[in-house]
């Protein structure tokens, strides 16, 4: 059987990934007064006397909701709430088994902005952060922009998980290459959620004391660059168009690779080839994030000249992947009892996963996704950038 075969058959043996268990013991009369009736009236009194009490009290303070209306499932596309509850099941065990956060999976019936936002908000109480997964652009820019004044950290993992993690590999992989940011002209193909994440990131459109703009930006779509005054673009698009593109260059992702010294892919499988990293500049970097299949095979962009050579596959080297960010970034924000995340906070993720490898080679610009310390890295950089910021609840 192939991984597909053998994974299907693991999930009807368990039928799914995770379950729900008690942190008390109940073995007894006693053990029950103090779980339930009458002992648990206490702690409620707590609570409703002062309902910050809840992240002491209750699972409120290690626990996120994983919410996806399935509309956006990666390398799947729009499949639905029930067929998108195994990726959910999968990154609630990754949040538990990296960094001992508790998360409940939530896929929801509901397509419109409003109902998704007012979904969330009733259930915001229980939970202490809430991760958004695999809701199409643009809703989901509108619907986590909406949600920023909840009260627990929200962030869509999609965006910014993403766009955390491709900046740490970025900083390692110019390092390994001898190239600063400044000087990188990038190319960014994918304007969905990853890109308009990325780019934000890499324009320093975010306000951040340490945000560190690359040379040139340029982002490209299935028709092409990204400009002012192209036709047919969503205000998402027109906003990177304007945050990018400097000299108003047009035509198709070739023309942007004329020269360029990265292309980071958030796109489509095999999209280029090794002639068209042959037309980027010097000691090329190419982070092809396609999923299952890279926008470009590793060997074939080494046949190209690329000297970095990253994906998000994990039988590859330089796996781009998730994992190292949302697992540290959700427990740092839970441990500070932050209201929200700030760009100090996803920039601090960024160093401490850059920091997980002080000395990047071609081969190792990120840090293995096992490598159990990361995780509690990042929660502690974060933590500390959410009490710098100010915006820890108490």
């Amino acid at each position: 059987m192939d991984v597909y075969e053998r994974s299907l058959a693991r999930h009807r043996e368990c039928r799914g990934k995770i379950e729900v268990r008690s942190r008390m013991r109940l073995e007894s009369q006693d053990d029950l007064s103090l779980a339930y009736t009458p002992g648990v009236a206490r702690p409620c009194e707590a609570i409703a006397a002062d309902p910050a009490a809840a992240w002491d009290l209750t699972w409120k303070g290690r626990t996120v909701a994983v919410v996806s209306d399935g509309s956006a499932v990666l390398g799947l596309g729009d499949i639905g709430p029930e067929a998108a509850l195994p990726v959910m099941e999968g990154k609630a065990a990754l949040f538990r088994e990296f960094a001992g956060v508790d998360a409940v999976p939530l896929v929801v019936g509901a397509r419109e902005p409003d109902e998704i936002v007012a979904l969330v908000r009733a259930v915001a109480p229980t939970f202490g952060g809430i991760n958004l997964e695999d809701i199409s652009a643009p809703r989901c820019f509108e619907i986590e922009e909406r949600l920023q004044d909840v009260g627990i950290p929200v962030l869509h993992d999609d965006q910014h998980g993403t766009a955390i993690v491709l900046l740490a590999a970025l900083q390692n992989a110019a390092r390994a290459v001898g190239h600063s940011l400044g000087s990188l002209r990038v190319v960014v193909n994918g304007a969905g959620a990853a890109g308009r994440a990325i780019t934000r990131l890499l324009s320093c459109a975010e306000e951040a004391s340490r945000c560190v703009p690359v040379g040139e930006v340029l982002v490209c779509d299935s028709r092409g660059i990204l400009a002012p005054g192209r036709e047919r673009m969503d205000a998402s698009k027109t906003e990177l168009a304007e945050l990018t593109n400097p000299d108003g260059r047009t035509g198709d992702l070739r023309d942007a690779l004329e020269g360029a010294h990265v292309f980071i892919g958030v796109s489509r499988g095999n999209l280029i080839g090794a002639d068209d990293v042959r037309r980027m500049g010097a000691d090329p970097i190419v982070l092809a994030m396609a999923n299952p299949e890279p926008e470009i095979h590793p060997d074939e962009a080494r046949r190209g000249g690329a000297a970095v050579v990253g994906t998000g596959r994990s039988d590859f080297p330089n796996q781009v992947n998730n994992v190292l960010a949302f697992p540290g970034l959700f427990r740092g924000a839970l441990e500070a009892k932050a209201r929200c995340f700030t760009n100090e906070m996803k920039l601090a993720a960024v160093d401490a996963i850059a920091g997980a490898v002080p000395e990047p080679t071609a081969g190792r610009i990120l840090p293995e996704a096992f490598d159990r310390s990361v995780a509690v890295r990042v929660a502690r950089e974060v933590a500390e950038a959410a009490r710098r910021d100010g915006v820890c609840a108490g």
